[in-house]
């Protein structure tokens, strides 16, 4: 198969992946949520949930050395607007989500009292910064 290619296609699983993790995450909370379950944000980092969390930390890791193999085969020179956007997108929505992993671990102690309102917004700001990356990529404004 060819470079660019495999390329593409491993770049595009990794995103689908993060996408349906953070999904599958979110649909879970919110269900625990509407059934009466105050705490069970606390849960996320128990079995399988960190299976999750690490899967969406691998595709995280992987996107931008995928991502800059595929610019540098296509040949577009990494000085153009849209790619210095998505590249400033992806540092504040990994670090964003960095965040949010290291607070959500920290929730499933007893003791330990977070600010729900917060890590929300970190879960839709990492969301929001992750879909306008993709809406760039799916653009690509050359």
């Amino acid at each position: 198969m060819e470079h660019f290619a495999a390329l593409k296609i491993l770049h595009m699983a990794a995103t689908a992946l993060l996408f349906l993790c953070a999904l599958a995450l979110a649909i879970w909370i919110i269900r625990g949520r509407r059934a009466g379950d105050l705490t069970v944000q606390n849960r996320a980092m128990r079995k399988p949930w960190v299976f999750v969390w690490l899967l969406m930390g691998a595709c995280l890791l992987t996107l931008p050395i995928s991502g800059w193999w595929l610019v540098h085969y296509a040949g577009w020179p990494l000085g153009q607007t849209w790619l210095l956007a998505a590249s400033i997108l992806y540092t504040l929505g990994a670090l964003s989500w960095t965040w949010l992993a290291v607070r959500v671990n920290r929730l499933r102690r007893p003791m330990i009292v977070g600010n729900p309102n917060f890590t929300l917004a970190l879960a839709v700001f990492s969301a929001v910064c992750f879909v306008a990356i993709a809406g760039l990529m799916g653009a690509k404004p050359v």
